[in-house]
């Protein structure tokens, strides 16, 4: 008889990004079982009858359409609920929309008896992250939101581009709010093992800091580009997930960009906000701090305080 834990990851929220990220776990074999959650009850049972269908090209994952008692034996619940961020609106703008419909979310959770682990994806993720954490009265290790996960991974890209390189020998962060005050963590950006200023002196001397500032403003700016162009992003941060998902349920000790709580960490208190972590079975296993120079520090610390203005509703509904 196996003595091997059945894995169930529950997705609330079955729009674009919800069902990107059910279609990337039964595609990467992450869970046993996934269970799905939405107020459109009829579409989330087509939902999991599509998804079950592919089971035969794929993994033998159990899916099903099912409700919040379903939580209670989840190792991860992931939110990806909400409304949606339309053209012209910035992540922050969503909160007044999303923080009520996260407070019902997360207590319909916990009633369930949950004991797991939350990720957040909605936006604005670093805010939801802190109310998901605040109205469930989970450690906060155990609530971690999605953070500049994706904006990293869109630097790490589009550098790759730029030199010509596999994108898995750049290493660098883009940190604080997942939103229009993030920053390049430039000073410790590197190219393999070099500093990227050394490498682009040895490897593409006419490249210039506008280049990479340009870069930077992609990255940044990336969300608006598409939204703009097909409506919504989902493919990258459902494959973002599914990576943050499996890191988890397999203890990985992954070094993640990840929305988290600071506790003194780069001099910032009680908020969540986008940094290196290192994530595995039960959580937010630590938190990284890598050098930053001054300007870097004042721009994180910037990006904290457009995070706190942000959350002062939240304070005030205590």
């Amino acid at each position: 008889m196996s003595t091997l834990k059945t894995s169930r990851v529950v997705v609330i929220g079955t729009g674009q990004v919800g069902s990107s990220y059910a279609f990337s776990l039964i595609n990467q074999n992450i869970t046993d079982e996934m269970v799905l959650i939405d107020l459109n009850e009829e579409k989330t049972e087509g939902d999991a009858m599509d998804l079950n269908h592919g089971i035969p090209f794929g993994a033998p994952t159990k899916i099903w359409a099912g409700s919040y008692s379903d939580c209670k034996d989840a190792d991860i619940v992931v939110i990806t609920a909400g409304a949606n961020q339309q053209p012209g609106e910035t992540r922050l703008d969503l909160i007044e929309k999303n923080a009520s419909i996260f407070k019902k979310i997360v207590t319909s959770v916990m009633d369930s008896g949950f004991d797991g682990i939350f990720i957040v994806a909605t936006n604005p993720v670093d805010v939801l992250a802190y109310a998901t954490w605040k109205y469930s009265g989970l450690p906060m290790e155990r609530v971690i939101g999605s953070g500049t996960l994706l904006d990293t991974a869109r630097f790490r890209f589009l550098l790759g581009q730029y030199f010509e390189l596999d994108v898995r020998n750049i290493h660098g962060y883009i940190i604080g709010e997942h939103g229009d005050t993030e920053l390049p963590v430039w000073s410790q950006t590197r190219i393999g093992s070099e500093r990227i200023e050394r490498y682009m002196e040895r490897y593409k001397p006419e490249g210039t800091k506008e280049d990479l500032d340009e870069i930077f403003v992609n990255v940044r700016d990336a969300a608006y580009q598409i939204i703009e162009r097909k409506g919504a992003t989902h493919y990258a941060i459902a494959m973002g997930l599914a990576r943050l998902t499996k890191t988890i349920l397999r203890n990985e000790h992954s070094l993640i960009t990840v929305s988290t709580l600071l506790n003194g960490e780069y001099g910032l208190n009680d908020l969540y906000i986008g940094v290196p972590a290192v994530v595995g079975r039960n959580g937010v296993e630590r938190i990284v701090e890598i050098d930053l120079t001054e300007e870097e520090s004042q721009k994180l610390h910037h990006s904290a305080d457009v995070l706190k203005k942000a959350m002062e509703p939240l304070h005030e509904d205590e």
